[in-house]
């Protein structure tokens, strides 16, 4: 139950840096904005770093692949991808659009890794991608009947 209650903050603190980054690109500009929350991250991660006092070496570097540090490329990619889209839509409809990204590509993960399709996880996803389909038709009649005059 632990475990669930982290990943649901987790969660929850991803909308809010989405947002609290693309309020900040509106003030700077999109690299400005992203310059500053790898900035931020980085001094954030050095004060946990000390007060944690983690047994980070800068003698382990040269013991990591290089292609263990494409999650801070990966991580750039999602802040700019994430601040150019949040103006563009809800919170909401983008939230549920990059789960709907991470859900299948967690599924292709696990057939690589596994070797088997996970039907029921599929069958899953597009209960979500169906779900979110249904949801902006309503919205986008909802929108039409508005334009029209008549309150709902």
């Amino acid at each position: 139950m632990f475990f669930i209650l982290i990943s649901i903050a987790s969660g929850a603190i991803v909308v809010i840096s989405r947002i609290l980054n693309t309020r900040l690109s509106e003030k700077v500009g999109l690299m400005g904005s992203t310059f500053f929350n790898y900035f931020t991250g980085l001094l954030s991660a050095l004060i946990l770093f000390a007060i944690v006092k983690d047994k980070f070496t800068l003698n382990a570097l040269h013991n990591i692949p290089i292609w263990a540090y494409l999650g801070g490329v990966l991580g750039i990619a999602v802040v700019i991808l994430s601040s150019i889209v949040t103006t563009k839509m809800s919170t909401f409809y983008i939230t549920l659009i990059i789960f709907i990204g991470q859900l299948f590509t967690g599924i292709i993960i696990d057939f690589i890794t596994t070797k088997t399709i996970p039907f029921a996880k599929i069958i899953g996803g597009l209960l979500v991608v169906l779900g979110l389909a249904y949801n902006l038709r309503v919205d986008s009649l909802a929108e039409e009947i508005s334009k029209m005059g008549y309150k709902l």
